[in-house]
């Protein structure tokens, strides 16, 4: 009988999948996430130091919950959520969850579900990230930080906290120390005013207000061909007034009330937004905020309807190519569609990745050193246990330390704490154990020192504050 033997093959290898990120979303190195998260702490700490208390809701809503103050635009990008399960029932309608798009309409749902449990007003603070179905571009993200602050009232909120508001953005970017900014305020009340006085009806009040917030993209040729066309129809002599109108700038504290007053009487909501905007330029004023960071614009509206007071939109006086880094504004009715309570509002947002993606582009933002203050070499396995414990007592002094758990030559040591960002190397040979001493490359200047093991911990603390001295001071 003939037996045939025959060739032995193994499987196929699987496919190796191209690691990419998905589009849309920023991914970062360590050392850039480290420049990311300074960034947050110093909008956090900000945020606290005015008062604001922490609030997280769920990447998840439902999403009748989520809709609610969206149109046909917002449902078109959101991103719906659907279990496995869930899909093989193939139940019609919408999914029953959504990821957020904001964090205005999840805190909405928040004030009025916990209503009885908060003290009002309200002082919240938020940074989480949303998610929203952009057309994918340079600088849009689907996957972004906002950072929020918003205050509740119960029936009413004063108007003295319109101008708290932009003192916390005065004090957020100060500290951010990204360059000269400038808060834009301007009013609704003063717009809808001024619009009654020309005769455009309260229906139409809304298109020319989302059109005037255009000036600054379209052009002003642009916007007098709208304003003059279908659906609108103004008359030569009303659009060339609003558009005079709209050019109103201010410099300084004493010009923005001057040019307050100059705009002349007006009707009773006009009047009325113009006392409201005249109290918050006075309010900064007295918390000390600085002239230079704030000016009335006429111009700025604030695309978004719910809208019904003051708003605010901030930019940087050197690339204003960039935009509004920080805008919001005052409304009268938070969660209407959750609670038959009034809750009005003020509140600004941050679009922090967006901010930092453009202020690394701009040179503005660089990579951070690492946040391990110091690495402990090690030259031999006899030191290990050694190093061991002089790094739980840099530790216990309030140092961040990294230590290698394996003997290499030096050099490989030195190049990793080069490569990771790490500014102190610690030594301890044979001779250094001897006389008691630890010797400490500083890779950023390229010196070495030694010092006394036991002053150790309180030698890299004053080079740690020295450093972070220097870096503020820039």
């Amino acid at each position: 009988m003939d037996v045939k033997l025959g060739v032995f093959r193994a499987p196929p290898e699987p496919p190796v999948i191209k690691p990419r990120t998905p589009p849309g979303v920023m991914e970062l190195l360590p050392r850039d996430q480290i420049a990311f998260q300074r960034m947050l702490d110093t909008i956090r700490q900000t945020f606290e130091r005015f008062g604001f208390l922490p609030v997280e809701t769920p990447v998840m809503e439902l999403s009748e919950v989520l809709l609610t103050k969206s149109g046909g635009e917002t449902e078109r990008q959101v991103y719906f959520v659907q279990s496995t399960g869930a899909l093989d029932k193939q139940a019609e309608g919408l999914p029953e969850l959504a990821l957020r798009f904001d964090l205005t309409v999840p805190l909405a749902r928040y004030v009025a579900e916990h209503e009885h449990a908060l003290a009002f007003p309200f002082r919240r603070y938020q940074m989480q990230r949303v998610y929203r179905g952009e057309r994918a571009q340079r600088g849009r993200f689907r996957e972004f930080y906002q950072c929020d602050i918003d205050v509740i009232g119960k029936d009413a909120l004063s108007p003295r906290f319109d101008a708290e508001i932009p003192a916390v953005i005065a004090a957020v970017f100060e500290r951010l120390a990204i360059g000269d900014f400038t808060i834009q305020l301007n009013h609704r009340k003063l717009l809808r005013g001024y619009f009654e006085g020309l005769g455009i009806a309260d229906d139409a009040q809304l298109l020319v207000l989302r059109e005037l917030d255009k000036l600054d993209k379209r052009g002003s040729d642009a916007v007098r061909e709208t304003l003059a066309g279908e659906g609108f129809a103004l008359s030569a002599q009303v659009i060339e007034t609003l558009m005079a109108f709209s050019q109103v700038r201010s410099h300084g504290h004493a010009d923005a009330l001057a040019k307050l007053d100059a705009l002349g009487n007006g009707t009773p909501l006009f009047e009325e937004g113009r006392a409201e905007l005249r109290g918050i330029f006075n309010q900064l004023k007295a918390l000390g905020v600085d002239e230079r960071r704030y000016a009335l614009n006429l111009s700025i509206a604030r695309g978004l309807d719910y809208y019904t007071g003051v708003v605010y939109e901030t930019t940087l006086n050197a690339y204003p190519q960039i935009g509004s880094i920080c805008s919001g504004g005052r409304y009268e009715n938070l969660a209407g569609h959750y609670s038959k309570s009034k809750l009005p509002g003020v509140g600004i947002s941050i679009g922090l990745t967006r901010l930092f993606y453009q202020l690394t582009e701009a040179g503005l933002v660089s990579t951070a050193d690492s946040s391990v203050d110091v690495l402990l070499a090690l030259l031999d396995e006899t030191g290990l246990e050694h190093a061991l414990a002089l790094s739980q007592r840099l530790r216990a002094a309030g140092l961040n330390v990294e230590t290698q758990l394996e003997a290499r030559k030096l050099g490989k040591q030195m190049q990793y704490a080069d490569k990771a960002g790490i500014r102190f190397v610690v030594m301890r040979g044979e001779d250094e154990a001897a006389r008691g001493v630890v010797t400490v490359k500083d890779l950023r200047r390229g010196e070495q020192f030694e010092v006394v093991e036991a002053e150790l911990a309180s030698a890299l603390l004053v080079e740690r504050e020295q450093l972070r001295g220097a870096a503020g001071a820039v």
